[in-house]
């Protein structure tokens, strides 16, 4: 069976695009899938983390990785999707053409978005190109505070929207960011803890929507 392709694409910077992916393929990972990530991002965060990961992480579900872009990623994506069960493609911010080729490749496309106006506005153009590539979109809530009247209005300016949003949420925890730094993902630097059945639960989601593609 050929693997599903899932992009994570958000127009604006800063929005949690590498940490959901990061989180998502080492949750995937540890349930036993073959899973590929994808740099296209010229910051290279995710490459930055992967090479963390093969120094420090030792005993940690290998992950596939390729950092590329332009017309080599359609030939990347070719060869890894014979190869694994699932590839997480991260995009760089802006509607650049690499995010373009991401997102039409995609099975589903996951949108990162902090409960704040700015992420919202940012969303909308990731929307928007998504449709244009007949691109499934859900977004995903990251960073989240436990409450507040913010999160709510967040919530109700994308509900005005109409766009699909996943159940489960990232919360705004420290271990994201000390998980990340250290080459891992919530799951293997905390399994018992709140963060990682936050990112189970959209892995759970994730694989869910994919079958049913």
């Amino acid at each position: 069976m050929t693997a599903r392709v899932v992009t994570v694409a958000q127009q604006k910077g800063g929005a949690g695009k590498t940490t959901l992916l990061v989180q998502l393929a080492t949750a995937v990972a540890a349930l036993g899938r073959k899973v590929a990530i994808v740099d296209i991002d010229p910051q290279a965060t995710l490459t930055g983390w992967m090479r963390i990961r093969e120094h420090e992480a030792r005993g940690t579900p290998e992950l596939r990785f390729a950092m590329v872009g332009g017309w080599r990623l359609g030939v990347e994506l070719d060869r890894l999707q014979r190869e694994v069960e699932l590839v997480l493609v991260d995009t760089p911010p802006h509607a650049e053409s690499e995010a373009k080729g991401a997102i039409r490749r995609a099975d589903l496309v996951l949108v990162p978005c902090q409960p704040s106006p700015a992420d919202i506005w940012a969303s909308r153009a990731t929307f928007t190109l998504a449709a244009k590539e007949s691109r499934p979109a859900r977004l995903v809530w990251t960073r989240v505070p436990p409450r507040g009247r913010a999160v709510e209005e967040a919530r109700a300016a994308v509900a005005r929207e109409g766009w699909p949003v996943a159940a489960a949420e990232l919360g705004n925890r420290q271990i994201y960011v000390t998980s990340f730094s250290r080459g891992l993902g919530v799951v293997e630097a905390e399994p018992k803890g709140v963060a990682a059945e936050e990112v189970r639960a959209l892995a759970r989601e994730l694989e869910d929507a994919l079958v049913r593609r």
